[in-house]
């Protein structure tokens, strides 16, 4: 039941706060001998929840086919409910940083129905030139939807999880 929000940005959209872009229902081949999703399930899902957000600024296979891509360089991922086959997952997206070559942005996955919060994935990407094979300025088509977003999200509050580290705290 993948549902990927099909339309692209254009100057007139109108921007969530967060984007909602992306819902899903968890695959049999996610789930663990736990019966729950798997740890590797997680970011595969939130990884769907990119590429929604990929479609929408305008990056397809075209853009991928001249060369052009986001290469994730860090991620950061927190679990909070364990969920089960065939439960649906909403997701959804804040920008929260942006300049030429990177990109920072949080999503958040929810339960379709109870709305509880699942698990949330911070991540940082580099635009690259794959056939140079190096980091890349955005180019202005993607960037302008990008920088359009960025301004929306400016307004809303810092997720709580964002900028978290792991620790263990001592007694």
């Amino acid at each position: 039941m993948d549902k990927i929000n099909r339309v692209r940005w254009t100057p007139a959209a109108e921007i969530g706060k967060p984007l909602r872009l992306y819902e899903c229902a968890v695959d049999s081949g996610w789930i663990d001998y736990n019966g729950h999703m798997t740890e590797a399930s997680y970011l595969t899902a939130f990884g769907d929840a990119s590429d929604a957000l990929f479609r929408y600024i305008g990056i397809d296979e075209t853009y991928r086919a001249a060369g052009h891509s986001f290469y994730t360089v860090e991620t950061h991922i927190n679990y909070y409910r364990e969920v089960g086959r065939g439960e649906p997952l909403h997701f959804t997206t804040q920008l929260l940083g942006l300049d030429e070559k990177r990109l920072h942005f949080f999503h958040t996955m929810t339960h379709g129905l109870t709305e509880e919060l699942l698990a949330t994935t911070e991540q940082l990407l580099v635009h690259v030139n794959m056939k140079a094979a190096s980091a890349s300025p955005i180019l202005p088509d993607v960037l302008s939807a990008l920088s359009a977003i960025m301004t929306a999200h400016q307004e809303m509050p810092m997720p709580k999880q964002a900028g978290r580290q792991i620790t263990m705290k001592k007694d």
